[in-house]
């Protein structure tokens, strides 16, 4: 392998190397913000329990409509306080 081809091997495995650390310290950091947001995992499992038993022709608007629902926070804020008095 010539010398610029090999410093191109090595600088695409360099990159290569760099952009799996940074895929997996963005995938830590995400995770850390989900265990300390239960609000967002009720937000989402609350959608898709809502989806599946509605099973709405168009998912776009049923989302749309879902989460600008003015009674969502509440929703949310109820089943944090649930958990909380459970744990």
């Amino acid at each position: 392998m010539e010398a610029e081809g090999l410093e191109a091997w090595y600088g695409c495995q360099q990159r290569q190397c760099w952009l799996r650390g940074f895929k997996i310290q963005t995938r830590i950091t995400n995770e850390k913000y989900l265990r300390t947001h239960k609000e967002v995992e009720l937000l989402i499992s609350g959608f898709f329990r809502e989806m599946f038993l509605k099973r709405p022709d168009n998912i776009q608007e049923f989302a749309a409509d879902y989460f600008t629902d003015p009674r969502l926070p509440n929703k949310i804020h109820m089943q944090l306080i649930k958990e909380k008095k459970a744990a």
